[in-house]
């Protein structure tokens, strides 16, 4: 079997695996408990120092 071929089957198989897990890792990682804070800090982040009223 070549190098080629290896690594085919390794990213087919254990690859794909790892991969679908840090994506679901990812996408869940805003919503652990205790998040809400540090999410809403860094989506008001950009308006800090900013006068609302000219």
């Amino acid at each position: 079997m070549s190098t080629y071929d290896t690594l085919r089957h390794f990213a087919d198989g254990i690859g794909l695996a790892i991969m679908f897990f840090i994506f679901l890792t990812l996408c869940a990682w805003p919503f652990r408990p205790g998040s809400k804070d540090k999410n809403r800090t860094a989506a008001t982040m950009i308006f800090e120092g900013q006068d609302d009223g000219e």
